[in-house]
């Protein structure tokens, strides 16, 4: 799942995989090679790596490790919400399950 996530965001932000690799910190000579093999599933990288690509594509770390395209959408929605204003959108996001009978009671 992760390579076909990084490659979905690194499109949608308009990166070459060498320029993407740069960007998180790997070595100009490797980066196109090593962000290809990311991408294929050859080899996964570790969590700083993942870190430092998420950070350059704006998107959450957890992304690149979803399964559900919609669930993927809305993490990255989400994700793009400053902060201050997540607390809003929880609260909907409650209003709307309790209103369709679908919400758990908090543990």
């Amino acid at each position: 799942m992760f390579g076909k996530r990084m490659k979905e965001a690194r499109l949608r932000a308009g990166l070459s995989q060498e320029k993407l690799g740069v960007l998180a910190g790997i070595d100009e000579m490797s980066s196109s090679a090593r962000m290809n093999q990311y991408e294929r599933g050859k080899h996964v990288p570790d969590f700083s790596l993942v870190e430092r690509v998420a950070q350059v594509l704006d998107v959450p770390e957890c992304y690149f490790y979803c399964k559900e395209d919609d669930m993927a959408l809305i993490l990255i929605r989400l994700h793009r919400i400053p902060a201050h204003e997540r607390q809003g959108v929880i609260g909907a996001v409650e209003r709307l399950l309790s209103e369709t009978g679908n919400v758990e009671e908090a543990q």
